[in-house]
Parts: C-alpha cells; sequence; structure tokens
C-alpha cells in the first residue's frame, strides 16, 4: 500500500458537474482530492480487505438474533423499550437490506482492524462507486496511470442488481428521503433512486422535513399518500428519538435500511463482537465503558457517533486527542490501533457490501488520526507488477 502523487485531471471539476457530483467542495475545502492515491496490490486487496469483511459481516449478522431475543442486551446498546419488538420482528422477517460498510485501520502490512460499522446510513457511496472508477478509467487513458491498473469496485454493479432482487420485497410506493439541505445525502440519495431505476424499481423523492402521518399512524408524502416504503438517509436512532418516531412501530411502514440494522450500526455490537470472537486479528478489543483503562491505550466512542465526533483518544504515554461534537450517553472502549501515516495524512479503507458480498473500497483521508468529516475522499488503484511475457522458442 502506498500514497502516490499524480497530477489532476484539467477537467475534473466539469466531469464532476457533468455527473452531478456537487460536493466534491464543501465549505470551501476540498472533500474530493485526485492529487495522490492509494496503490494497493491484489493480494492486498483480496486477502486483507476483500475476505476479513466477508467474515466479519458474517460474524456480525450472527449477533442480531442473539441481540433482539434478549433485553439485556438490547439494553447494553441502549436501545430505547419501545422500539425493541418493532426491531426484533424486522429481524424475524428478515426484512430486506442494502448495503453497508465496514471501516479499517490498515497499512498493508499485517490484518486490517475493524474500527467500526457503518450499517444503517453509510456516506461517501457515490464518490466511491462511480466517480473514483471514472477517475481510474481517464488516468489510465491518459497514460497517468498503466493500463493494467484496476480497482477493487464492482459497488455500482452490485447496486443494481441489489435493487433488482429488492424490488418485489419493498411494498409500494416507494420514496427515499435525506435532509433537504444537506447537499451531500442529497447527493447520495439521488444517486441510488437512478440505481434502483436502472434494477426496474422507481421511487419518488421526499425531504424527511415533509414526511406526514395520517390520522391512523401510516406515514404519508405532502399529498397525503401512504408511503409503502422509505429509503432513509437519516439515522435510525434519530428517528426513533423524533416526536413521530413512536409511531414507527405500528405505522407498517418497511424501512430501507430495515429496523434491525439499528443493532449493527451501534458501536455496542464491538465490544459484543469481542466478547465472542476474543483475539480475532480483524478485531480490536473492545469493552462497554466502565471507566478502566486498555494497557495500550485505548479510545472512547458513543455508542451513537458519526462521523468521528465526540471521540477521545488516549494513548498509552498518557497524551490524548479528542474531537467535539453533539454525541453524549454511553460509550464503549477500544483498544488504540492508530491510523498508518503518510505524510502527514491518515487513510481510513472503508469496505463496501451490497446485500452480504463486498464489492469495493473507498479511502477517506484526514490530517488527524481522527477520522472526522472534514475527511478528504482519495481514490484507490491496483496496481500490480506486470510479469516479463515468456518466450518458448521451437
Amino acid at each position: 500500500m502506498k500514497r502516490v502523487a499524480i497530477a489532476e485531471r484539467s477537467n475534473w471539476r466539469a466531469r464532476a458537474d457533468e455527473a452531478g457530483f456537487r460536493f466534491h467542495t464543501i465549505d470551501g475545502e476540498p472533500y474530493w482530492d485526485e492529487s495522490a492515491y492509494y496503490a494497493f496490490t491484489l493480494r492486498q486487496i483480496e486477502d486483507d480487505i476483500e475476505d476479513p469483511s466477508l467474515e466479519l459481516h458474517s460474524m456480525a449478522l450472527d449477533l442480531v438474533g442473539e441481540v433482539v431475543a434478549s433485553d439485556e442486551l438490547m439494553a447494553r446498546l441502549a436501545i430505547p423499550e419501545p422500539f425493541r419488538d418493532w426491531i426484533a420482528e424486522s429481524w424475524r422477517r428478515r426484512d430486506p437490506h442494502l448495503y453497508g460498510r465496514l471501516d479499517f485501520a490498515y497499512d498493508g502490512h499485517g490484518p486490517a482492524k475493524l474500527y467500526e460499522l457503518n450499517y444503517d446510513t453509510p456516506t461517501s457511496l457515490f464518490e466511491a462507486s462511480f466517480f473514483q472508477w471514472q477517475w481510474l478509467e481517464d488516468q489510465r487513458n491518459r497514460g497517468a496511470l498503466p493500463g493494467h491498473a484496476d480497482q477493487f469496485n464492482s459497488i455500482h454493479e452490485a447496486l443494481v442488481e441489489r435493487f433488482g432482487q429488492l424490488a418485489a420485497q419493498l411494498p409500494p410506493p416507494l420514496y427515499f428521503t435525506a435532509v433537504r439541505d444537506s447537499e451531500e445525502d442529497q447527493g447520495t440519495v439521488s444517486y441510488l433512486r437512478d440505481c434502483a431505476a436502472q434494477a426496474g424499481l422507481h421511487g419518488a423523492s421526499i425531504a424527511i422535513e415533509d414526511l406526514g402521518l395520517s390520522t391512523d399512524g401510516r406515514f404519508t408524502d405532502t399529498d397525503d399518500v401512504v408511503i409503502g416504503s422509505l429509503f432513509k438517509l437519516y439515522p435510525l436512532e434519530d428517528l426513533m428519538d423524533e416526536e413521530f418516531g413512536l409511531a414507527l412501530p405500528g405505522s407498517g411502514l418497511h424501512l430501507l435500511e430495515p429496523a434491525w440494522k439499528a443493532v449493527l450500526s451501534n458501536k455496542g455490537i464491538l465490544p459484543l463482537m469481542w466478547e465472542r470472537h476474543p483475539g480475532h486479528p480483524n478485531l480490536l478489543e473492545s469493552h462497554f465503558d466502565d471507566g478502566s483503562a486498555l494497557a495500550k491505550g485505548w479510545v472512547r466512542k458513543p455508542l451513537h457517533s458519526r462521523e468521528g465526533a465526540n471521540v477521545a483518544m488516549h494513548m498509552a504515554d498518557g497524551r490524548w486527542q479528542a474531537s467535539d461534537g453533539p454525541y453524549s450517553g454511553p460509550n464503549i472502549r477500544q483498544a488504540l490501533h492508530p491510523l498508518p501515516e503518510f505524510s502527514g495524512n491518515y487513510p481510513m479503507v472503508g469496505s463496501w457490501v451490497v446485500g452480504d458480498h463486498p464489492c469495493g473500497i473507498g479511502v477517506r483521508e484526514d490530517a488527524s488520526a481522527i477520522t472526522r468529516d472534514s475527511a478528504r475522499f482519495i481514490p484507490h488503484a491496483i496496481i500490480d507488477e506486470v510479469q516479463p511475457s515468456v518466450k518458448i522458442y521451437v
């Protein structure tokens, strides 16, 4: 794994505008950054990222049934009591799911270490799926990358295929929703709507602020049409905390991601995975926060936090680093395993799972060891040495 400087495409902003990638710059700062890329070998991708992603995904799914069958475990995850039966029933029905992202610390040597699961509202999807693939093709075509350069990226194809599988399982009408004024979330939702449409599954768009509630407790659009299925790029724990959240269990609304993802989007799943698979090479020792320290340093994270907010990192020598944010409540403690550093840059590898299959990665890079919402997206490429051809003389 290497960080390699490369000249930007002179027309990349025009290419972004053509593709509807309007959030490549956020608050005046670059989000998409193609002044460099991360180079991996095929072995690193297959053995160190893809295979562990499949195994960890299966391990996490195995835990869901155990959690939803136990009030004690639900309480440890701070899942509100009024929603527990609803979440459990969602799992018993095996309500279909779309995607998720596993975040790894990885430097090209040794096993990748799982930081967390983003299985409810994972972002950076459009840029991981479409735009970095376009970057790869353009850079190969202009000779900046070798012709054999590849990418671990079949995310788009996997999404279209998965939406095709979901078409018969989601009650109509289908809507896609996100916060009205979030350009990044709206861009991601628009991309997913397009993927669904390519699979023949057509859905309307509605801002999360415009969702209504009928007198009989069903969710509606602005014309009072009852919504059958809702893809929501909005945290489920926040939905449950909204005033109308108590209507969710009795509304008949089918959510994508489904209610049972509340178990896997919760950082409490990490100590549960460690308890059941202690010493697993891809897991970091994790515990529910009881105030005790871990010998080689530790990181404290709220059960519900996103984009690196409210993370406290305590090094073994007593130094510490923390990030601000709006999250509070119970925490976990995870053994300290710092991100690798490449010339002052700290990359985190996000491994995408669509349905139940790993299908690509995206790399987000920060100038801090805590990956925050200001992290940049850096494309990647698989660059293996080409073996010389062997001439056979007869």
